[in-house]
């Protein structure tokens, strides 16, 4: 039901996954990460730093899906990268998510004279298949070109904050170019900036008989981009996966990409001091 881009490597992600970020380790994320398996999403993006690994993992083992029907994403959080415990971060992690292999562990943040040792250590985990890709976050071009002079592995992914008032046209143009498969995070920026209330996302949304939530992720895949929008409503995660029997026009593109306004609403990767 939801279509799938291809990775550098032959790994196939969904386009549409389940973020869990802010989500509880509870019996109601538990039982929202359920409702997206029951109603077609095969892909899970987690992290260490969310601390609800263990959900995720109850979540899939009640939810009936075969593990190796579903996309499952976490990342190695900086703290990891500062005390060199990778392959322990790796390790408890894959405990929690109660699996032997990940589809994509992603370096959450490019921390400073520390990421380029870390995607060494990668390269490795990828070589053991403990991990059938590994990509990074939150990097920018520079960042990329810095793993580009160190290793003939490219990530496979890049996940970044990408929304309308921040569309990173200039990340994803290199990432698209240099075969990283870029992929939204907060596609409808947290929900706090009055982005879902633009008249532009409207007027767009009726003309297609869609909300503006479904106009932003339309608009992202038609960029080849993947994104991972949050929700724990079911009326919400039906919605987030209807996009894909309508097209938008050039000129909608266009109008949406207008909404930029070059402001993060996330620490800017420059500056990881956290």
């Amino acid at each position: 039901m939801i279509p799938k881009a291809t990775l550098n490597k032959g790994q196939e992600i969904p386009f549409i996954g389940l973020g869990v970020f802010r989500m509880e380790n509870n019996e109601e994320s538990e039982d929202a990460i359920k409702e997206a398996l029951r109603i077609g999403y095969r892909h899970i993006d987690t992290a260490s730093y969310y601390k609800n690994e263990e959900t995720v993992r109850k979540a899939i083992r009640e939810s009936g899906v075969p593990r190796e029907e579903i996309f499952i994403t976490t990342k190695l959080w900086n703290d990891d990268q500062r005390s060199g415990k990778i392959m322990e971060a790796l390790e408890e992690s894959l405990e929690k998510l109660g699996t032997d292999y990940l589809d994509l562990y992603l370096i959450h943040w490019p921390v400073p004279e520390k990421f380029i040792h870390t995607w060494k250590v990668f390269e490795e985990i990828y070589q053991s298949g403990k991990a059938k890709a590994v990509g990074v976050s939150n990097f920018k071009p520079h960042h990329l070109e810095a793993l580009r002079q160190v290793s003939d592995l490219t990530p496979a992914v890049n996940q970044i904050e990408c929304h309308p008032y921040f569309n990173q046209k200039e990340t994803i143009r290199y990432c698209l170019e240099n075969k990283i498969r870029p992929e939204a995070w907060s596609p409808f920026a947290a929900n706090q900036t009055g982005l879902l209330d633009e008249k532009v996302l409207h007027a767009i949304g009726e003309a297609h008989h869609k909300t503006a939530a479904q106009i932003i992720l339309r608009w992202d895949f038609q960029r080849g981009v993947v994104a991972i929008p949050k929700s724990s409503n079911s009326q919400r995660l039906k919605e987030n996966i209807d996009i894909f029997d309508f097209e938008l026009t050039d000129k909608e593109m266009e109008l949406i990409d207008s909404l930029d306004t070059s402001k993060r609403i996330g620490p800017d990767p420059d500056n990881v001091n956290f």
